[in-house]
C-alpha cells in the first residue's frame, strides 16, 4: 500500500512522541512492504510562535490531502496568557471543523501487566474495556461565545448547542461498534438539567430502538457516570456522549489503567483523513527529558493503520508488540511503580524490535 501520513508533532513531549511513532510506522511499512510517506506539519504554539497561527493554511492543506494523520500534542505555559489573541488549542479545534472529525474514539482498556499501576484496587479495573465516543464538533465549545458588560464588571457566556442530525450520526457509530463488541451502548446526559441534553435523550433512545433493537440500551447521568466509572468500570462496554462530558468523563478513565501515557484516540468523520494522537497532553515539564511515554502514541498509529488504512493485521502487530514489551517488564518513569526505568527512545527500541522481528 502507498499512504500519504500527516505528523503533527506540535509542542512539549509530542516531537518526542511522534518521532517514535514515526519509527513504529516505519517498521510496519518495512515489515509488510507498504510505502508510507510521512511529512511534518506545524500546529498549536510552535505555529504561534513561527506563523502567528496555531494551524496554519499550509498545514490544513497537508492534513486535507494525506490519506491519515498522527498528531502528538499542543499546548504549554508559554502560551496560556488569557489575554492572547489565539492559543495552540486553537489548532486542534479547527483541525477537527476542517476536516469535519465529529466522532472521537477513545478506548479505555487495563493492561494485565500494569494492572497494579491503577489507583483503584485490581478487583475494580481488572478487565475494564470500554469505548468511548465523544461527539467532536458540536456542544459548548463550538457554540456562540463572548463576554458582555455586566453590573459587577463583566459575565461571560457559552452557548451548548446540539442539533437532531448531529446526534443521530454519533449514537449510530457508537451503535455499530457495539454489535462487534460486547453489544451494549450507554448514553449519557445530563436531561434532568439540560435542554440539549433532553434533545440528547430523545434522539438517542429513538435511533436506538427503531435501528438497533439487537443493542442492550441504557442511560446514566453524567454525574452517575463519574462515580460509576470509579466505582464499576466493568460493567461498560460503549459509552456515547457530548463533546464536554466526553472530554471530562475520558481523562478520569485514563487513570482506570494507571496513565495517560497508555491511552490512544482516533477522530473520524464521515469520509477524508482520520487524526489519531494520545490523549494525554504536552506535559511541558518533562518535554526534552526523554522520558516520555510513547505507548498511547504507538497505540494511536495502530488505530490509524486500522481505521484509516484498514490494515488490521498490521495494526494487530502493533499492539502485540506493545502488550509484549510490558510483559517483558519494560517500563517508562511514568508506569514504572518506583522501580528502574527507560527512555522514550528505549522504548521505541524494544516496540520496533518486536515488529521488526
Amino acid at each position: 500500500m502507498d499512504a500519504n501520513i500527516v505528523l503533527l508533532p506540535g509542542d512539549g513531549i509530542g516531537p518526542e512522541i511522534v518521532t517514535q511513532g514515526q519509527r513504529v510506522l516505519e517498521a510496519i511499512a518495512s515489515r509488510f512492504g507498504h510505502n508510507f510517506v510521512m511529512s511534518e506539519h506545524p500546529i498549536g504554539g510552535n505555529a504561534i510562535d513561527d506563523f502567528g497561527d496555531p494551524l496554519p493554511q499550509a498545514t490544513i492543506d497537508a492534513c486535507k490531502a494525506s490519506d491519515a494523520i498522527l498528531l502528538g500534542a499542543v499546548g504549554g505555559p508559554k502560551w496560556d496568557d488569557p489575554a492572547a489573541k489565539t492559543r495552540p488549542e486553537a489548532g486542534l479545534l479547527k483541525i477537527r471543523q476542517e476536516l469535519q472529525l465529529f466522532a472521537n474514539l477513545r478506548p479505555i482498556q487495563t493492561w494485565d501487566e500494569l494492572v497494579d499501576a491503577s489507583p483503584l484496587k485490581t478487583e475494580i479495573v481488572a478487565g475494564t474495556d470500554i469505548l468511548f465516543f465523544r461527539e467532536l464538533t458540536g456542544g459548548v465549545y463550538f457554540g456562540d461565545s463572548g463576554r458582555r458588560e455586566h453590573s459587577s464588571g463583566e459575565e461571560a457566556y457559552c452557548e451548548m448547542v446540539y442539533s437532531t442530525g448531529e446526534i443521530e450520526r454519533i449514537v449510530r457509530l457508537a451503535a455499530e461498534a457495539a454489535r462487534g463488541r460486547q453489544g451494549r451502548v450507554t448514553s449519557v446526559d445530563k436531561a434532568n438539567v439540560l435542554e440539549v441534553s433532553r434533545l440528547w435523550r430523545q434522539v438517542a433512545e429513538r435511533v436506538m430502538k427503531e435501528e438497533y433493537p439487537d443493542v442492550e440500551y441504557d442511560v446514566v447521568l453524567v454525574d452517575a457516570m463519574a462515580m460509576h466509572l470509579i466505582a464499576r468500570p466493568k460493567t461498560f462496554d460503549v459509552v456515547v456522549t457530548g463533546n464536554l462530558f466526553g472530554d471530562i468523563l475520558t481523562d478520569a478513565a485514563s487513570m482506570l489503567p494507571g496513565s495517560l501515557g497508555l491511552l490512544p484516540s482516533a477522530s473520524l468523520g464521515s469520509d477524508g483523513p482520520g487524526l489519531y494522537e494520545p490523549i494525554h497532553g504536552s506535559a511541558p515539564d518533562i518535554a526534552g527529558r526523554g522520558i516520555a511515554n510513547p505507548l498511547a502514541t504507538f497505540l494511536a498509529a495502530a488505530m490509524l493503520l486500522r481505521h484509516s488504512l484498514k490494515l488490521n493485521e498490521e495494526a494487530s502487530v502493533i499492539e502485540a508488540a506493545v502488550a509484549a514489551t510490558l510483559k517483558a517488564g519494560h517500563r517508562t518513569a511514568d508506569i514504572a511503580s518506583g522501580g528502574s526505568s527507560i527512555s522514550t527512545s528505549e522504548m521505541g527500541d524494544l516496540v520496533v524490535a518486536q515488529i521488526s522481528g
